[in-house]
């Protein structure tokens, strides 16, 4: 798990690992860092939880700050991806750690938003850089004009990313937030700017990529291969369809939570 000050790891893996090891880490692997706190260290370690959670929850909530800041400046869409992810991890383990219904039951379902969210956004990041030649924001523009079907795709997947609601973004963040708050107030005010930070880098990426005028003759961006765009079509659908009806995502993680709550209480 990147959770501050041990994520240092992340970015520059994720930046120079080929996409399918890059999706493969985001989707999977770092799931498992999680599962783990939800299946294993907080059943056998109830007292530690009760002693020092208020640390680990200080780190993870810090991380979301400190991630999504970073992420505002970042030049390279791969790597601003890389720092929202670890803005997404913190507030997930913030929420497990506040020992409450809520915030393990979202942290379940946002492991599972997460996961499908950013795997699209990996993918986006792979396909501009095939089609243009880089992920450098500040020479991109105007891909909209030039593939109107790519940019709904990449919108749809962004808005998922920033946890609008009807997406399966929102569900879990909201969970998260009102489990943190339930284990104070001023804590969950500070784990809710990953709401707002997330809009900001996020909407901000968008725009530089896909609106506006075309900063560099010299780059095109032709049609989708027919393998990205099914790819895309399902991520988009299942961001939509799980945001839109969760109730069977939410049935499912009810019945673990509640039992992961009778070892620690």
């Amino acid at each position: 798990m990147p959770i501050f000050p041990l994520h240092t790891w992340q970015p520059d893996t994720y930046v120079n690992a080929p996409t399918q090891g890059t999706m493969l880490l985001s989707g999977i692997m770092l799931k498992m860092g999680t599962f783990g706190l939800i299946k294993w260290l907080l059943p056998i370690t109830p007292l530690a939880l009760a002693e020092w959670g208020w640390l680990a929850i200080g780190l993870s909530v810090f991380g979301i700050f400190y991630a999504s800041c970073i992420a505002i400046v970042q030049k390279d869409y791969k790597r601003l991806i890389a720092y929202s992810s670890i803005a997404h991890v913190g507030l997930i383990a913030a929420g497990i750690l506040s020992a409450n219904q809520q915030g393990i039951q979202g942290a379940v379902m946002q492991m599972l938003a997460h996961g499908v969210n950013v795997v699209g956004l990996f993918l986006i990041a792979d396909i501009l850089m095939r089609h243009t030649g880089t992920r450098e924001m500040e020479k991109l523009g105007g891909i909209r004009n030039m593939n109107g079907n790519f940019a709904v795709l990449f919108l749809i997947v962004m808005l998922g990313s920033v946890a609008l609601p009807l997406t399966n973004g929102f569900v879990g963040e909201f969970l998260l937030i009102n489990g943190v708050y339930q284990y104070g107030a001023w804590v969950a005010a500070f784990a809710g700017l990953t709401v707002i930070l997330g809009a900001v880098y996020m909407l901000r990426s968008y725009q530089a990529i896909m609106l506006g005028e075309r900063r560099d003759s010299a780059i095109a961006f032709g049609s989708l291969a027919s393998s990205d765009k099914w790819v895309l079509y399902i991520i988009c659908f299942v961001i939509i369809a799980f945001g839109v009806y969760p109730k069977p995502l939410n049935d499912l993680a009810e019945e673990g939570t509640k039992a992961i709550l009778t070892y620690i209480k």
